[in-house]
């Protein structure tokens, strides 16, 4: 998304305004996410496209000018995947990634299943 563009009201619109190269990027890592969490929704959160489930935000993403982000929502996920997302990591609660160098989907799977546990878990309580 470019500096200064409106905000977006749906991630169709977040899309649009997208390279074809970012929007190939953000397309598959939505599509991870879809499939490892059914049930989520789409949603648009802090100006990005993001999942909710159950009510609550499950993960988040974005384009920037040189880079991709997942926001996992979650510093407990981050921990438990510390070792494999250290090559990604990028501050408290942020996953880096180029287009050359994308995250591996069985590792968004494991993030996206891992958040919908948490959130589980905090509504059993």
């Amino acid at each position: 998304m470019k500096r200064g563009a409106k905000t977006p009201k749906s991630v169709e619109e977040y899309f649009a305004a997208l390279s074809a190269e970012q929007r190939a990027v953000l397309e598959k890592l939505r599509r991870t996410i879809q499939g490892a969490a059914p049930t989520a929704t789409d949603a648009i959160s802090y100006q990005m496209p993001a999942f909710t489930y159950e009510g609550r935000g499950l993960v988040s993403y974005a384009a920037f000018k040189d880079h991709f982000s997942l926001f996992p929502m979650s510093l407990g996920v981050m921990a438990d995947y510390e070792s494999e997302l250290q090559p990604f990591v990028s501050g408290k609660g942020t996953i880096r990634f180029t287009a050359d160098r994308q995250l591996p989907v069985a590792l968004v799977r494991k993030i996206v299943r891992a958040r919908m546990e948490e959130i589980d878990a905090k509504k059993r309580r």
